[in-house]
C-alpha cells in the first residue's frame, strides 16, 4: 500500500513544489502565474497526475486536514467537549473553554493549511484548463477531483469562520486583498464544484486505493452540504446514491476494521505517506493513544464517556484507556498504531468520510419529511453494527425522538472525526444549551489577527 510515494518523491521537483507547499498564510504566496501553470507539470497525464496525488499527499502534512494538533478533527473536539485537556496547553484550553483570541496560533494554522489547500487545487485548476497537452479524461478527472477538495476545504472555513474569502486563483495581487464574502456565496461555490464534480468523477478509486475522490465522494459531500442547507430531499437522494453502492461500500461488521486501510466503508481517506520516510502510523493514532500519563494532551471529556448506552460495541472497541497512579484516562482507540517506525506496509489510513455518515443523514433528512419508518431503518443499521437492539418503528414514535436518536448516534459514531459533533450542535442550534461556558459569538472562530493586518479589506467576526 506503498503505491502514491513514488509520485510523492518525483513531486517535490517540480516547478510548483515550493508556492503548493508553502506553509505561509495564503496571503503571502507570492508566486508567478507562469510558475504556478508550469509545462513541466502539465505537459503529460503522467506529471499532471502525480500533481494530484502530491496534493492528496499533502493533505497529510496540512495543519486544517492532517489529525494533528491543529486540525478540525483536534479542535473541533475541543469545542465541542469531546475533550478535556490534560496537559497545560493554554491554546488549547482555549478552545475547549470558549475562551479564544485572534492571536491564537493553532487557530491561525487551521485557517492557513485551509486556505494553503484550496491554493493547491487553485493551481491544478489552472493547469489544466484548456490544456491541450492533456487527454480529455485526465482533464475532466484532475478538473473534479481539486473542485471536490476545493469545496470540501471551504465547506469546514465557512462552518468555522462564517464569511470567508473566496479564494478561486494563484493570483497574488488579487487575493492579497480579498474581503470576506457571505456564507450563501460560499455555500454557491461548493455547490458548483461539488456538482461539476460529480458530473466529470468515474466511480471507481484507481488501483482500489481510496485516497482519492471518486463520484460517491462528491455525492456523498453534496448530501452532507444539502444536510446543513435543510434541502432535505437533496440530501435523501444523494446519500441514497451513495448507499446504494454497495459493490463498493459496506459497513464492516468488526468496529475494529473500519479505519483499516481501504476500508469498504471509506468515502475517502489520506495515507499517511505524507510522511515521506519510515513512518506507517496516522497522526490521529500519534496525537490521541495514550501509553504514559503525559502521552496525550488530552482526554475523552466525563460527559462522552457517562452518555454510552449498555452494550454499544463502539465503548469496547472504540475507546482505549490508560490506568496511572493517580486516575483512569480514557482516549479514542478509532486508530490503533500510536507510532511505527518500521518502514512496513501501511495498514491504517486517516478517515475523511465513511459510510456510516451516509446512513445517519439519510435518517435525519427521511424523519424531517416525515419518512420515520424508513428513517428507522437507517438508524438501525447503525445500531445494529454497534451491537445494540434495534428500534421498532411504531405510530408512537415522534419526529422529536428520532431527531434526538439522530443526533445520539451521531455523537456516538462520529465522536473524535473531522469536528462533527461541534458542527452538530451549532447547526441543530444546541451548541449553547448543551455546552457549558459559551455565548453566541463562540460559535465561529476568530479570523486569525495576523491576516486581518495583512489585509486591510478583512473584518473581524464579532465577539473578537
Amino acid at each position: 500500500m506503498r503505491t502514491t510515494l513514488k509520485y510523492y518523491t518525483r513531486f517535490l521537483s517540480l516547478p510548483i513544489l515550493w508556492c503548493l507547499w508553502a506553509c505561509e498564510p495564503f496571503v503571502e504566496v507570492e508566486v508567478p502565474n507562469d510558475r504556478i501553470t508550469s509545462l513541466t507539470v502539465f505537459s503529460d497525464d503522467a506529471t499532471a497526475r502525480e500533481a494530484m496525488d502530491g496534493v492528496y499527499i499533502q493533505l497529510f502534512n496540512t495543519a486544517f486536514a492532517a489529525g494533528g494538533n491543529q486540525s478540525v478533527s483536534f479542535l473541533g473536539g475541543l469545542s465541542a467537549d469531546t475533550y478535556t485537556v490534560t496537559n497545560v496547553v493554554p491554546e488549547m484550553e482555549a478552545f475547549a473553554a470558549h475562551q479564544l483570541e485572534a492571536t491564537n496560533s493553532l487557530n491561525l494554522a487551521l485557517w492557513s493549511g485551509a486556505y494553503n489547500t484550496i491554493y493547491m487545487c487553485n493551481a491544478i485548476l489552472e493547469g489544466v484548463a484548456g490544456n491541450t497537452s492533456l487527454s480529455p479524461d485526465t482533464r475532466d478527472a484532475l478538473e473534479g477531483e481539486s473542485r471536490f477538495v476545493r469545496a470540501f476545504t471551504y465547506f469546514y472555513l465557512t462552518n468555522l469562520y462564517g464569511d470567508v474569502p473566496l479564494v478561486t486563483q494563484t493570483d497574488y495581487t488579487v487575493n492579497a486583498l480579498k474581503a470576506r464574502s457571505l456564507q450563501t456565496e460560499v455555500y454557491e461555490l461548493v455547490l458548483e464544484d461539488l456538482n461539476r464534480a460529480a458530473d466529470l468523477l468515474d466511480s471507481g478509486y484507481p488501483d482500489n486505493e481510496r485516497t482519492g475522490a471518486n463520484r460517491f465522494t462528491a455525492l456523498g459531500l453534496l448530501a452532507r452540504v444539502h444536510l446543513y442547507l435543510e434541502n432535505w430531499e437533496q440530501a435523501e437522494a444523494y446519500s441514497g446514491e451513495v448507499l446504494a453502492a454497495t459493490d463498493l461500500y459496506e459497513l464492516p461488521e468488526d468496529l475494529n476494521n473500519v479505519f483499516l486501510a481501504n476500508s469498504p466503508e471509506a468515502l475517502w481517506q489520506v495515507s499517511p505517506e505524507g510522511w515521506g520516510g519510515m513512518f506507517t502510523h496516522t497522526r490521529d493514532g500519534n496525537l490521541l493513544t495514550r501509553i504514559t500519563p503525559t502521552g496525550s494532551p488530552v482526554s475523552l471529556s466525563e460527559n462522552l464517556m457517562q452518555e454510552w448506552e449498555a452494550g454499544d460495541l463502539r465503548q469496547e472497541d472504540w475507546i482505549g484507556s490508560f490506568n496511572s497512579a493517580a486516575e483512569t484516562y480514557y482516549y479514542p482507540y478509532k486508530y490503533k498504531i500510536r507510532y511505527d517506525a518500521s518502514g512496513g506496509d501501511l495498514s491504517e489510513y486517516s478517515m475523511l468520510m465513511r459510510l456510516a455518515e451516509q446512513y445517519l443523514i439519510r435518517a435525519e433528512a427521511r424523519i424531517w419529511q416525515g419518512k420515520l419508518e424508513a428513517a428507522v431503518a437507517d438508524l438501525n443499521a447503525i445500531r445494529e453494527r454497534a451491537g445494540l437492539e434495534e428500534l421498532i418503528y411504531t405510530p408512537a414514535l415522534t419526529q422529536e425522538q428520532l431527531l434526538k436518536e439522530v443526533m445520539q448516534q451521531r455523537h456516538y459514531e462520529l465522536f473524535s472525526e473531522w469536528g462533527h459533533r461541534w458542527l452538530d450542535l451549532k447547526r441543530t442550534g444546541q451548541a449553547l444549551e448543551v455546552l457549558e461556558g459559551i455565548q453566541e459569538t463562540d460559535l465561529l472562530y476568530p479570523i486569525p489577527e495576523a491576516e486581518l493586518l495583512k489585509n486591510p479589506k478583512l473584518t473581524q467576526n464579532a465577539g473578537y
